[in-house]
């Protein structure tokens, strides 16, 4: 029953990841991140016996130790990703709302100079 469970689960995770794949709300870069999770939880849950092979392996006493501690790994990875790429983001934003500041003020500049040479036009509101 609990190998049915894994596989369901598994499966799931991969048709939500596809989902979103095709609808483009997932980008690829972080897909294949996902996609490979839900084939090692797949894989994991078909082949139980390879997790407890892993465990004695590494020498971790009960499987599900080893998996919480691959899962706090993956985690503590996915938040330093999301970290680094948001520090990206905000570099760019910030990089935008100068690069838009200079734009707003050579604007001014020319509204300026084109309303000191032309005398008689009219401001059309815009701010």
């Amino acid at each position: 029953m609990i190998v049915l469970a894994g596989i369901s689960l598994a499966v799931i995770v991969l048709v939500i990841i596809v989902s979103l794949l095709l609808r483009r709300q997932l980008r690829e870069k972080y897909a294949t991140l996902w996609i490979v999770i839900g084939l090692v939880i797949l894989v994991l849950a078909i082949f139980p016996g390879l997790l407890l092979w892993l465990s004695d392996a590494l020498g971790v006493e009960v499987p599900s130790n080893l998996i919480f501690a691959l899962a706090l790994v993956l985690l503590i990875g996915v938040a330093l990703h999301l970290s680094w790429e948001l520090s990206l983001a905000e570099d760019e934003v910030r990089r935008v709302a100068e690069d838009v500041a200079i734009l707003r003020a050579d604007v001014e500049d020319l509204r300026r100079q084109a309303g000191g040479t032309a005398g008689a036009d009219s401001d059309d509101g815009e701010g």
